[in-house]
């Protein structure tokens, strides 16, 4: 995966949980998440649990292409791409993805 092949690149540690762990806290420093907004009863169930983890300060990191039940406030853009994508799959050639830091 790109995290995967980041974290090599760069001498990181990291490790993957396949399993639901919204609400828990193992003392993660960074948390990342990618494309979770798109459906609004899972937005609910993530943001007081990213609130939690901000609060005790660790970095929330979100990637998302601007999926209708993203927060509108509390977010800062750290980068923004444009990924060419499937007409199949999307409504464009190029879909515009924004990695965010929760402030």
């Amino acid at each position: 995966t790109a995290i995967r092949l980041n974290a090599e690149a760069n001498d990181v540690g990291i490790k993957f949980l396949g399993s639901d762990c919204i609400g828990a806290d193992a003392g993660w420093d960074v948390v990342l998440a990618g494309d979770v907004f798109y459906d609004k009863s899972f937005a609910e169930r993530l943001m007081p649990w990213f609130a939690t983890l901000k609060a005790r300060g660790a970095d929330i990191i979100v990637g998302d292409p601007g999926r209708s039940y993203m927060p509108q406030a509390g977010l800062e853009p750290l980068a923004v791409y444009e990924v060419a994508v499937t007409r199949a799959l999307e409504d464009a050639l190029v879909k515009r993805t924004t990695v965010w830091r929760f402030a």
